[in-house]
């Protein structure tokens, strides 16, 4: 059977676990399991991933990406070198680095993964991460939160009992806590909380100023670009060396000014409790989401029968002391924090293989969803009002239904905004989404009823339907269709350009398209696609192995081929892949 790999894409560092013998085994390359989440273009435009881009993140910052993971979901554009990409396409690369170790590793291809994210990440960061997956030429079968997968990664080989246990992830730039109850061969994740913006990287920062502050003596924006960096990197450096030690030394003759061929020279050092101190405000933090997780769950701090630390910045000495005093026991680390999650991802992914697994998930969905509609906030008329359907702390999947009147009698439109938040006041939650119902019964006397529908999968992506109940009239949205989605035209670019930075390009692969056309190539085409793809979505999961591949295969040629130059090769898959979806709904 073909193998399924399991990823923790990470902000700081990435891993791959694969299934191999019986056993989870993590994925090493030169002997190391951690791949650095650094992207960047040599200054020969050669493609550089890992170690060898962080090693030149100092030099050449223009030319090198960081903590990219914290810009998914984002319609920002990133500039590496010459040129301009996406946040997907920089994730992209990573995943497909992780791809190609596993690959290596195993002897074969390998095509189908299991994706974490934190358990805070939005429907568009999830949705990004998988389009990262299937730029790298990965079908993502499974995203599954962070505490989730580092839940079964403890408990996968212990025996059947009751307990409650905290997951503390704290990492390079997330951070979460969630509350698991295990249950005979039950794990059910309760509650969760977090900040996609908290991490190791914040750490850094804090710990930059005050080198600046107190050994510099300098301000800030008198250094040179490059000098920043390196600055950042010795941060970091002294960071992780007061997790083992007491006092850190921080040494360098090389920082630059800005205009200026003066070098300046730092040689001094702070202890772990001036650390401890900068940082004192994002721990609090951390404690404050704790306490929320606690309440949402009704669950007092003596119920907690294990904490479980995830991420790399958990081995701060003050995380597990700052834990250990507010629930009056030390938390476990015998995984290691760094690899736990990805180990968990490969659980998943040696389920979806088909190993005998005797435990039974339950994740949750840590926001709540809804839809923008007039009504009364707090005594008083309001036209942006928040309707939750989907509310937060729901197990997956869900499936909610709502009633909703139009305004007036025969309005023969509705717009259908999708929002994720806890705010009364939708314009203080997130857009995620918009749709237009038209064709409403206009003969109608009364205002028409408006039935909406929210269905949650299993990969926290949303699906809503919206049904003038008189007629049936129905109208549908997958939030995979997020407002930061990426056209097919852009996934397809992406997927060229990445084998290209990996020089495994053929001449096959390369499809001439004229620039003026590039974004409009015949919008009806496109349209059948997406048609096509939301057809095939939407039954995806009674589909048999064969006919999925099958389809998946038709659907990939589908959108590889020029379709200005090739019509009838065109109509010809379309053609293939509606006999075989004919056949398939009928059933």
């Amino acid at each position: 059977m073909e193998h399924i790999i399991g990823i923790d894409l990470g902000t700081t560092n990435s891993e791959v676990a694969v299934f191999v013998d019986g056993k989870i085994e993590i994925v090493k390359k030169s002997g190391k399991a951690l791949l650095p989440s650094y992207v960047g273009i040599s200054q020969d435009g050669d493609l550089l991933v890992g170690e060898e881009a962080r090693n030149q993140y100092c030099l050449f910052p223009e030319n090198t990406i960081k903590s990219i993971k914290r810009k998914m979901g984002t319609n920002e554009e990133i500039v590496l070198g010459e040129n301009t990409y996406f946040p997907q396409d920089i994730s992209a690369i990573l995943l497909k680095e992780l791809r190609n170790r596993a690959e290596e590793f195993l002897g074969e291809k390998v095509t189908k993964a299991v994706i974490t994210v934190p358990a805070q990440f939005s429907d568009a960061q999830r949705q990004a991460t998988r389009e990262a997956g299937e730029i790298a030429g990965l079908e993502v079968l499974r995203i599954i939160n962070e505490p989730t997968a580092a839940s079964l990664a403890y408990k996968n080989n212990e025996d059947d009992g009751c307990s409650t246990i905290l997951v503390f992830d704290l990492g390079g730039g997330t951070f979460d806590v969630s509350l698991v109850k295990m249950e005979g061969k039950l794990i059910e994740v309760v509650s969760s909380h977090g900040n996609n913006k908290l991490g190791g990287d914040d750490f850094d920062k804090r710990l930059a100023d005050w080198i600046v502050k107190n050994l510099l003596k300098k301000k800030k924006n008198k250094l040179s670009v490059s000098s920043k960096y390196r600055l950042n990197r010795l941060s970091e450096n002294a960071k992780v060396h007061l997790s083992d030690f007491t006092q850190a030394n921080i040494i360098d003759s090389n920082l630059e000014m800005k205009n200026s061929d003066k070098k300046l020279n730092i040689n001094g050092s702070i202890f772990r409790n001036e650390f401890e101190s900068l940082i004192g405000d994002y721990l609090n933090e951390t404690i404050i989401a704790v306490h929320q997780t606690l309440a949402d769950a009704k669950i007092k701090k003596s119920d907690i029968d294990e904490i479980i630390l995830v991420g790399g910045s958990t081995r701060i000495p003050a995380v597990s002391n700052i834990l250990k005093k507010e629930f009056g026991k030390s938390p476990r680390s015998d995984v290691h924090p760094d690899l736990a999650v990805a180990y968990g991802a490969g659980v998943m992914a040696a389920r979806l293989m088909g190993r005998k697994e005797q435990r039974v998930l339950i994740d949750i969905t840590p926001y709540t969803f809804g839809v923008s509609c007039v009504g009364e906030l707090d005594g008083d008329f309001c036209p942006y009002l928040f309707a939750p359907i989907i509310t937060g702390g729901s197990p997956l999947p869900v499936v909610k239904e709502e009633l909703f009147n139009t305004m007036l009698p025969g309005q023969k439109q509705i717009e259908v905004n999708i929002f994720q938040g806890e705010n009364k006041d939708v314009r203080k939650n997130i857009l995620i989404g918009r749709f237009i119902v038209e064709d409403l019964d206009e003969n109608s006397e009364v205002e028409n009823v408006i039935a909406m529908n929210m269905q949650l999968n299993l990969d926290g992506i949303l699906k809503v339907t919206a049904r003038e109940v008189e007629t049936g009239l129905t109208k549908h949205i997958s939030v995979e269709n997020t407002l930061t989605k990426l056209s097919d035209s852009q996934i397809n670019k992406s997927k060229l350009e990445v084998l290209r930075l990996f020089g495994e390009q053929n001449d096959d692969d390369i499809i001439d398209i004229e620039p003026n056309d590039v974004g409009t190539v015949n919008k009806k085409y496109d349209k059948v696609v997406d048609e096509l793809k939301a057809r095939i979505d939407k039954i995806r999961c009674e589909m048999s192995d064969e006919d999925r591949v099958e389809t998946d295969g038709l659907l990939k040629d589908l959108l590889l081929i020029n379709k200005n130059e090739e019509p009838e090769k065109f109509d010809s898959l379309v053609e293939k892949i509606e006999d075989i979806l004919f056949y398939l709904e009928v059933e």
